[in-house]
């Protein structure tokens, strides 16, 4: 949906997340909880008395698409703050769009860093919040022999590419790496079970995404692995994957992110039960859902701070500022534009729900570039420490 005729009364927004395709499941989640905060934003009373008016396109997992509607909500819609995207190649695909109108792009998933634009707010986690973490914890809870399973686009290349750093820091070894289609289905998982009885690694680190990811997860369970032995670990199979295969395929293996549905702070419980009111109780709750939600109130403070969606004096407010997050206090980092973070780790049960196995209650500077790539060092806000 989307229409070009402008009402001067509103702020219009740009909002890209796929309803359909290969990551649709997940960026649903990012989709409502971007909608529940412009609708508790409009609730109270807007921003200076004006509403928030979301105009809302389907990119259907297509880079190309995603491209296109951009371009439409630039030139024709007149937005000029876009939340939106998923995939790093969407993600790639819509910012020379909002670089060339000047616009401001909120992009609220973990990625694999070594990126900055002016253009862009990160508020997903930058390697130094997930995979660095990730890293120590599995080496030294199931061993230092990795496997790595990724789909074939650019997320999963990078990002392997720094966990092998990182496990070789630690004295550990990258068995092999073997990549499925993006469009994965059951059959493309048939070598990489082979390859896993074959090589029976400690770890299996996954990248796979999207509706992909049931399908190994159920592999792996049709296979009679041991997920307390050989657990696959990821950084990007949430509550919405693991909805979709089920808590059977899903019990014993473990995800690096800074928010979990049953994080148990006063604010994540209410964030939690503000989203399943609106969408339901079976709806899942994502950490890129609450970094969706988390980054419309701090580009809206910036509004109303400066009185324009002006994005180049929205992106100069921003930083001068924190917003208490589910996940914890976050704010934007003025160096690089990527956003403070609270790195955990958890264990899905046999409910299927989220359990955190660590959780240092630390927030973590962002560090997109990896300048420091050492397992001592998380670049931890010190600031943050001192108030502790």
């Amino acid at each position: 949906m989307g229409s070009s005729e402008r009402q001067p009364e509103s702020w219009r927004v740009g909002v890209l997340f796929s309803h359909t395709g290969v990551t649709s499941g997940i960026e649903r989640t990012q989709l409502n909880a971007t909608l529940l905060a412009i609708s508790e934003i409009n609730a109270a009373g807007g921003i200076l008395g004006r509403p928030i008016e979301p105009i809302i396109y389907d990119p259907a997992s297509d880079p190309k698409k995603f491209r296109a509607f951009a371009e439409r909500l630039f030139q024709v819609d007149r937005i000029r703050l876009l939340f939106g995207c998923y995939m790093s190649s969407t993600r790639k695909a819509v910012l020379p769009s909002v670089e060339g109108h000047r616009g401001l792009l909120f992009y609220p998933t973990l990625y694999e860093g070594f990126e900055y634009s002016r253009n862009c707010i990160y508020t997903g986690a930058a390697p130094n919040q997930n995979s660095l973490q990730l890293a120590r914890f599995l080496l030294s809870t199931y061993g230092n022999r990795f496997l790595f399973v990724g789909s074939n686009y650019v997320f999963p290349y990078e990002s392997n590419r720094l966990m092998a750093d990182f496990v070789v820091q630690g004295k550990g070894k990258v068995l092999d790496e073997i990549y499925v289609p993006l469009l994965a289905q059951a059959k493309d998982f048939d070598k990489v079970i082979a390859r896993i009885k074959k090589t029976s690694p400690d770890v299996i680190f996954s990248t796979v995404v999207g509706s992909g990811t049931a399908e190994f997860y159920r592999a792996y369970r049709a296979a009679d692995f041991d997920p307390t032995r050989m657990p696959i670990a990821s950084l990007s199979t949430s509550e919405a994957e693991v909805a979709e295969m089920g808590a059977e395929a899903a019990e014993g293996h473990i995800t690096a992110a800074p928010f979990f549905e049953t994080l148990s702070s006063q604010a994540a419980r209410r964030f939690v039960a503000s989203f399943k009111a609106q969408y339901g109780d079976d709806a899942p709750v994502t950490a890129c859902a609450e970094a969706a939600y988390f980054q419309v109130h701090l580009a809206m403070r910036a509004v109303a701070k400066c009185g324009t969606d002006d994005p180049e004096q929205v992106l100069g407010n921003m930083r001068d500022f924190e917003f208490d997050a589910p996940q914890g206090r976050v704010r934007v980092d003025p160096e690089n534009n990527h956003t403070y973070l609270w790195p955990r780790i958890a264990r899905v049960d046999g409910q299927g729900r989220f359990q955190i196995v660590w959780n240092p209650g630390v927030r973590v500077k962002p560090d997109p570039y990896c300048v420091v790539q050492s397992l001592d060092d998380w670049s931890v806000d010190e600031q943050q420490l001192i108030r502790s």
